[in-house]
Protein backbone atom coordinates (compact mmCIF):
# COMPACT_ATOMS: atom_id res chain seq x y z
CA UNK A 1 0.00 0.00 0.00
CA UNK A 2 2.94 2.24 0.63
CA UNK A 3 3.41 3.08 -2.95
CA UNK A 4 -0.32 4.05 -3.95
CA UNK A 5 -1.22 7.48 -4.52
CA UNK A 6 -2.70 9.23 -1.52
CA UNK A 7 -5.96 10.59 -1.65
CA UNK A 8 -5.73 14.29 -0.56
CA UNK A 9 -9.68 15.47 0.23
CA UNK A 10 -11.38 18.97 -0.56
CA UNK A 11 -12.62 20.81 2.80
CA UNK A 12 -16.19 19.73 2.11
CA UNK A 13 -15.12 16.20 1.61
CA UNK A 14 -14.05 16.63 5.02
CA UNK A 15 -16.78 17.75 6.37
CA UNK A 16 -18.58 14.89 4.63
CA UNK A 17 -16.12 12.56 6.49
CA UNK A 18 -16.92 14.55 10.06
CA UNK A 19 -20.88 13.58 9.26
CA UNK A 20 -20.08 10.12 9.25
CA UNK A 21 -17.88 10.07 11.95
CA UNK A 22 -20.69 11.42 13.96
CA UNK A 23 -22.87 8.33 12.95
CA UNK A 24 -20.44 5.92 13.93
CA UNK A 25 -19.67 7.98 17.33
CA UNK A 26 -23.42 6.93 17.89
CA UNK A 27 -23.84 3.82 16.57
CA UNK A 28 -20.89 3.11 18.63
CA UNK A 29 -22.21 4.03 21.88
CA UNK A 30 -25.32 2.43 21.41
CA UNK A 31 -23.70 -0.86 20.76
CA UNK A 32 -21.24 -0.39 23.69
CA UNK A 33 -24.39 0.59 25.84
CA UNK A 34 -25.96 -2.98 24.93
CA UNK A 35 -23.08 -5.34 25.70
CA UNK A 36 -23.68 -7.50 28.62
CA UNK A 37 -23.05 -10.74 29.54
CA UNK A 38 -26.26 -12.61 28.39
CA UNK A 39 -26.13 -11.05 24.63
CA UNK A 40 -24.71 -12.51 21.48
CA UNK A 41 -22.48 -10.39 19.66
CA UNK A 42 -25.48 -10.69 16.40
CA UNK A 43 -27.21 -8.75 19.05
CA UNK A 44 -24.90 -5.97 18.79
CA UNK A 45 -24.73 -6.21 15.03
CA UNK A 46 -28.22 -5.56 14.57
CA UNK A 47 -28.27 -2.52 17.35
CA UNK A 48 -25.44 -0.80 15.64
CA UNK A 49 -27.34 -1.43 12.08
CA UNK A 50 -30.18 0.08 13.30
CA UNK A 51 -28.53 3.44 13.97
CA UNK A 52 -26.91 3.75 10.95
CA UNK A 53 -30.26 3.28 9.20
CA UNK A 54 -31.75 5.51 11.64
CA UNK A 55 -29.61 8.15 10.09
CA UNK A 56 -29.63 7.21 6.41
CA UNK A 57 -25.68 6.08 6.69
CA UNK A 58 -24.47 2.74 5.37
CA UNK A 59 -21.79 0.15 7.07
CA UNK A 60 -18.48 0.25 5.09
CA UNK A 61 -18.08 -3.51 6.83
CA UNK A 62 -21.25 -5.30 4.92
CA UNK A 63 -19.74 -6.77 2.05
CA UNK A 64 -16.37 -6.14 2.08
CA UNK A 65 -15.12 -9.06 0.31
CA UNK A 66 -18.22 -10.45 1.36
CA UNK A 67 -17.94 -9.79 4.93
CA UNK A 68 -21.57 -10.77 6.24
CA UNK A 69 -22.27 -8.25 9.18
CA UNK A 70 -22.07 -4.32 9.84
CA UNK A 71 -19.39 -4.80 12.74
CA UNK A 72 -16.40 -6.80 13.51
CA UNK A 73 -17.05 -8.54 16.96
CA UNK A 74 -13.67 -10.25 18.51
CA UNK A 75 -13.90 -11.83 21.82
CA UNK A 76 -11.01 -12.02 24.29
CA UNK A 77 -8.14 -13.56 22.38
CA UNK A 78 -9.69 -12.63 19.15
CA UNK A 79 -7.64 -9.54 17.89
CA UNK A 80 -9.99 -8.34 14.78
CA UNK A 81 -12.00 -9.20 12.28
CA UNK A 82 -15.09 -11.42 14.21
CA UNK A 83 -18.02 -11.77 12.86
CA UNK A 84 -21.07 -11.20 14.69
CA UNK A 85 -22.94 -14.60 15.39
CA UNK A 86 -24.57 -16.39 18.56
CA UNK A 87 -22.03 -16.21 20.68
CA UNK A 88 -23.11 -15.44 24.34
CA UNK A 89 -20.92 -12.88 25.70
CA UNK A 90 -19.38 -14.16 29.62
CA UNK A 91 -18.67 -11.93 32.51
CA UNK A 92 -15.19 -10.80 31.97
CA UNK A 93 -15.08 -11.11 28.29
CA UNK A 94 -13.10 -8.80 26.42
CA UNK A 95 -15.28 -7.62 23.59
CA UNK A 96 -13.57 -5.56 20.39
CA UNK A 97 -15.86 -3.47 18.07
CA UNK A 98 -14.93 -2.37 15.38
CA UNK A 99 -17.47 -0.21 13.11
CA UNK A 100 -17.68 1.95 10.05
CA UNK A 101 -20.05 4.21 8.32
CA UNK A 102 -20.84 6.13 5.03
CA UNK A 103 -22.28 9.09 4.45
CA UNK A 104 -22.63 10.59 1.53
CA UNK A 105 -19.77 8.21 -0.32
CA UNK A 106 -17.25 8.95 2.40
CA UNK A 107 -16.05 6.76 4.89
CA UNK A 108 -15.18 6.21 9.11
CA UNK A 109 -13.71 3.76 10.62
CA UNK A 110 -13.66 3.78 14.59
CA UNK A 111 -13.30 0.63 17.35
CA UNK A 112 -13.34 0.42 21.20
CA UNK A 113 -12.79 -2.20 23.73
CA UNK A 114 -15.44 -2.91 26.21
CA UNK A 115 -14.62 -5.83 29.40
CA UNK A 116 -18.07 -7.14 30.49
CA UNK A 117 -19.26 -7.27 34.04
CA UNK A 118 -16.25 -7.69 36.01
CA UNK A 119 -12.96 -7.33 34.55
CA UNK A 120 -9.58 -9.13 35.30
CA UNK A 121 -7.29 -5.50 36.31
CA UNK A 122 -4.65 -7.18 34.10
CA UNK A 123 -7.39 -7.20 30.97
CA UNK A 124 -8.28 -3.80 32.26
CA UNK A 125 -5.09 -2.56 32.13
CA UNK A 126 -4.49 -3.60 28.42
CA UNK A 127 -7.44 -1.79 27.27
CA UNK A 128 -6.50 1.35 29.14
CA UNK A 129 -3.03 1.23 27.56
CA UNK A 130 -4.01 0.48 24.35
CA UNK A 131 -6.70 3.31 24.74
CA UNK A 132 -3.94 5.74 25.57
CA UNK A 133 -1.71 4.81 23.22
CA UNK A 134 -4.12 5.21 20.43
CA UNK A 135 -4.16 9.03 21.81
CA UNK A 136 -0.55 9.46 22.06
CA UNK A 137 -0.73 8.42 18.42
CA UNK A 138 -3.33 11.01 17.33
CA UNK A 139 -1.35 14.02 19.25
CA UNK A 140 1.80 13.06 17.74
CA UNK A 141 0.05 13.51 14.31
CA UNK A 142 -1.06 17.01 15.33
CA UNK A 143 2.75 18.01 15.01
CA UNK A 144 3.93 15.54 12.92
CA UNK A 145 5.82 15.89 10.06
CA UNK A 146 5.90 12.19 8.85
CA UNK A 147 3.22 9.39 9.43
CA UNK A 148 6.27 7.47 10.88
CA UNK A 149 6.21 9.60 14.13
CA UNK A 150 3.13 8.18 15.23
CA UNK A 151 4.26 4.55 15.09
CA UNK A 152 7.06 6.27 17.47
CA UNK A 153 4.88 7.81 19.79
CA UNK A 154 2.27 4.55 20.43
CA UNK A 155 5.41 2.95 20.57
CA UNK A 156 7.50 4.84 23.34
CA UNK A 157 3.60 5.26 25.46
CA UNK A 158 3.52 1.44 25.41
CA UNK A 159 6.86 0.68 26.29
CA UNK A 160 7.13 3.00 29.03
CA UNK A 161 4.57 1.60 31.36
CA UNK A 162 5.11 -0.18 34.58
CA UNK A 163 4.16 -3.72 34.85
CA UNK A 164 4.11 -7.17 32.46
CA UNK A 165 5.48 -5.93 28.96
CA UNK A 166 2.00 -5.42 26.29
CA UNK A 167 2.95 -6.46 22.76
CA UNK A 168 1.95 -4.42 19.97
CA UNK A 169 0.99 -6.27 17.00
CA UNK A 170 2.31 -5.95 13.62
CA UNK A 171 0.66 -7.85 11.53
CA UNK A 172 -2.75 -5.28 11.25
CA UNK A 173 -1.72 -1.34 11.34
CA UNK A 174 -4.06 2.04 10.87
CA UNK A 175 -4.46 3.06 7.50
CA UNK A 176 -5.84 6.19 5.37
CA UNK A 177 -9.80 6.82 4.73
CA UNK A 178 -12.08 8.61 2.79
CA UNK A 179 -13.53 7.83 -0.43
CA UNK A 180 -13.10 4.13 0.40
CA UNK A 181 -12.31 2.19 3.83
CA UNK A 182 -9.05 1.63 3.57
CA UNK A 183 -6.57 3.25 1.31
CA UNK A 184 -2.58 4.37 1.65
CA UNK A 185 -0.98 5.10 3.93
CA UNK A 186 -0.42 2.43 5.77
CA UNK A 187 0.33 4.01 9.68
CA UNK A 188 2.33 1.80 11.54
CA UNK A 189 1.82 1.51 15.33
CA UNK A 190 5.25 0.66 16.31
CA UNK A 191 8.86 2.14 15.79
CA UNK A 192 10.28 0.96 12.32
CA UNK A 193 13.44 3.73 11.44
CA UNK A 194 11.02 4.61 8.31
CA UNK A 195 9.72 8.13 7.79
CA UNK A 196 6.60 7.45 6.31
CA UNK A 197 4.58 9.81 3.69
CA UNK A 198 4.76 13.79 4.56
CA UNK A 199 1.80 15.01 6.62
CA UNK A 200 -0.26 17.28 4.72
CA UNK A 201 -3.92 18.83 4.52
CA UNK A 202 -6.57 17.03 3.12
CA UNK A 203 -5.09 13.27 4.64
CA UNK A 204 -7.09 11.35 6.43
CA UNK A 205 -6.12 8.79 9.08
CA UNK A 206 -7.93 5.74 11.25
CA UNK A 207 -5.13 4.92 13.92
CA UNK A 208 -5.60 1.88 15.52
CA UNK A 209 -3.10 -0.05 17.85
CA UNK A 210 -4.00 -3.05 19.09
CA UNK A 211 -2.08 -4.90 21.74
CA UNK A 212 -2.05 -8.14 23.59
CA UNK A 213 -1.18 -9.95 26.67
CA UNK A 214 1.52 -12.02 25.68
CA UNK A 215 3.44 -12.75 21.90
CA UNK A 216 2.20 -10.54 19.00
CA UNK A 217 2.18 -13.79 16.38
CA UNK A 218 -1.45 -14.17 15.23
CA UNK A 219 -3.36 -16.65 12.69
CA UNK A 220 -6.66 -16.68 10.99
CA UNK A 221 -9.09 -19.15 11.89
CA UNK A 222 -11.36 -21.30 9.12
CA UNK A 223 -13.94 -18.97 8.94
CA UNK A 224 -11.15 -16.65 6.55
CA UNK A 225 -11.57 -13.34 8.85
CA UNK A 226 -11.13 -13.39 12.57
CA UNK A 227 -7.71 -13.08 13.88
CA UNK A 228 -6.61 -14.45 17.01
CA UNK A 229 -3.25 -14.54 19.00
CA UNK A 230 -1.22 -17.80 18.96
CA UNK A 231 -0.79 -18.26 22.51
CA UNK A 232 -4.62 -17.28 23.26
CA UNK A 233 -3.47 -14.24 25.05
CA UNK A 234 -5.94 -11.53 25.50
CA UNK A 235 -5.90 -8.45 23.14
CA UNK A 236 -7.37 -4.99 22.54
CA UNK A 237 -8.29 -2.65 19.67
CA UNK A 238 -8.94 0.84 19.68
CA UNK A 239 -9.46 3.24 16.98
CA UNK A 240 -10.50 6.81 15.73
CA UNK A 241 -10.33 8.53 12.72
CA UNK A 242 -8.50 11.46 12.15
CA UNK A 243 -8.61 14.58 9.61
CA UNK A 244 -5.99 16.31 9.09
CA UNK A 245 -6.76 19.87 7.26
CA UNK A 246 -4.79 23.43 6.71
CA UNK A 247 -6.05 24.38 10.58
CA UNK A 248 -4.88 21.48 12.50
CA UNK A 249 -6.47 18.31 12.70
CA UNK A 250 -10.11 17.15 14.47
CA UNK A 251 -11.13 13.79 15.62
CA UNK A 252 -14.21 12.74 13.53
CA UNK A 253 -15.17 9.78 15.57
CA UNK A 254 -15.50 11.97 18.53
CA UNK A 255 -18.19 14.61 19.35
CA UNK A 256 -15.85 17.00 20.62
CA UNK A 257 -13.25 16.24 18.10
CA UNK A 258 -10.75 14.76 20.53
CA UNK A 259 -10.35 17.86 22.46
CA UNK A 260 -10.86 16.51 26.01
CA UNK A 261 -8.17 13.31 25.59
CA UNK A 262 -6.29 15.67 23.59
CA UNK A 263 -5.68 18.47 25.82
CA UNK A 264 -3.46 16.31 28.19
CA UNK A 265 -1.01 16.38 25.55
CA UNK A 266 -1.27 20.15 25.02
CA UNK A 267 -3.29 19.47 21.77
CA UNK A 268 -5.85 22.25 20.99
CA UNK A 269 -8.73 20.61 18.17
CA UNK A 270 -9.34 22.91 15.16
CA UNK A 271 -13.24 22.01 14.11
CA UNK A 272 -13.45 22.18 10.24
CA UNK A 273 -14.10 25.52 8.61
Amino acid sequence: MGLERIEYKKPAQLQRMHAAGLVLAEALDRTVAAAEPGKTTKDLDAVFAAVLAQHGATSNFLGYYDFPATICTSVNEEVVHGIPGDRVLQDGDVLKIDGGAVVDGWHADSARTVILGTADPEDQRLSDVTEEAMWAGIAALATARHIGEVGDAIDDYVSAQDGAPLGILEDYVGHGIGSAMHMAPDVLNYRSGHKGARIKPGMALAIEPMLVRGEIETRTLEDDWTVVTEDASRASQWENTVLVHTRGIWVSTVPDGGAARLARYGVTVSPLA
